[in-house]
């Protein structure tokens, strides 16, 4: 999937029309046919290496400086800035983290598809035994895993995960 994805081909076939182009035009192209495939299925990324989400990385800043016309060598931080972009791994971990909101709230779009997998089963919410300060807050139960290459990686365990470390303010939000 991911080598499908970090093909360079369209984006150089872009660059090569960036010129005739206006900037609103080479953005919509570059959405169309690179932005798409890098944000396709990529919650299913959320637990892989840095390795492949480095090549996803690299298509990315590569599309943000074709449609700039910035040169190789400049600091890509200030372009995604400009853009308003967000680097590859936030997408993933801001997709994710819609996901959970949206299954935690009853507002996932898969409930009517997902009658027989139901992925909120996979999310629990953390009710302690005894009575805390932090019974309310939001947090959710994160699976232990035997191995850490495998079971790290599903949904169930990165979510609740990525979940917790959001501020408590966020968590107790009631609208996106």
């Amino acid at each position: 999937h991911i080598t499908y994805i970090t093909g360079f081909f369209p984006l150089r076939n872009i660059s090569n029309l960036r010129n005739m182009l206006s900037i609103s035009d080479a953005e919509k192209l570059l959405h169309a046919f690179m932005t798409s495939r890098i944000d396709y299925c990529n919650t299913l990324l959320g637990g892989c290496p840095a390795s492949l989400i480095n090549k996803l990385q690299l298509v990315q800043n590569a599309a943000a400086r074709v449609l700039t016309r910035s040169r190789k060598y400049h600091h890509i931080t200030p372009i995604f800035s400009s853009l308003h972009w967000l680097p590859v791994k936030f997408r993933i971990h801001y997709k994710l983290l819609l996901l959970t909101y949206k299954t935690l709230n009853g507002l996932s779009p898969l409930r009517g598809v997902m009658r027989y997998l139901r992925v909120s089963s996979l999310l629990k919410r953390y009710n302690p035994s005894r009575c805390l300060r932090f019974k309310n807050s939001g947090l959710l139960v994160v699976l232990r895993t035997a191995m850490s290459t495998k079971g790290g990686r599903t949904f169930s365990h990165l979510a609740p995960k990525l979940w917790n470390s959001l501020p408590d303010s966020v968590r107790g939000s009631d609208t996106l």
